[in-house]
């Protein structure tokens, strides 16, 4: 399979951070919902952060997972053909992936939470819409619900992404139209 190294069209499942052990196994950051998936997937790819340096990023670079586990709120990884400590460390901040079509199934009211960054948020609570700026990060740790943190006029905006504010999800336009409490923005002020 030919695959572009555009990073639109990657869904990324973690972020490697550094060593562990000592047979060339790494530690990553999950950036997936869908851990459990990693038991799976025997074939992922290795593709350049966008903070990992500067010039044009390397080709994706495709590996085998030998093994996994979860630990410490983050995940091992061993690759095959990476065996030892020197190994591993040419693989810190990697971004772990795999093409967007290859990502876990959604029901029909679910959206991955990499395809809200960048949306458009606009508050449609009012006689007109109005709008609040890009989400830039999603918190899933937050609370019963994630919280979209978008870049208002103001500076950071921190909204609920709850089902009883949402009116229109619109992924291709990257819009979504939310119906906001009264305050709620000013709470963020």
């Amino acid at each position: 399979m030919s695959i572009s190294p555009t990073t639109e069209q990657w869904a990324w499942l973690a972020h490697i951070r550094r060593t562990q052990g000592r047979k060339g196994e790494v530690f990553a950051d999950i950036l997936t919902d869908f851990p459990e998936k990693f038991s799976d997937r025997k074939k992922l790819w290795l593709l350049a952060s966008s903070h990992s340096g500067a010039g044009s990023p390397p080709s994706p670079r495709e590996v085998e997972l030998v093994a996994h586990w979860q630990h410490k709120g983050g995940i091992v990884l061993h690759f095959a053909g990476i065996d030892s400590i020197s190994d591993a460390e040419t693989l810190a901040g990697l971004l772990v992936a795999i093409p967007q079509s290859q990502r876990a199934a959604l029901a029909e009211d679910e959206v991955h939470i990499s395809d809200l960054i960048g949306c458009m948020v606009f508050d449609v609570s009012g006689a007109e819409p109005a709008l609040i700026g890009p989400i830039e990060d999603v918190d899933r740790a937050a609370g019963p619900v994630p919280l979209l943190i978008v870049q208002g006029a103001k500076g950071e905006v921190l909204i609920p992404f709850a089902k009883s504010f949402l009116r229109k999800l619109d992924i291709e336009a990257r819009r979504i139209e939310m119906a906001l409490p009264e305050g709620l923005l000013d709470l963020n002020a």
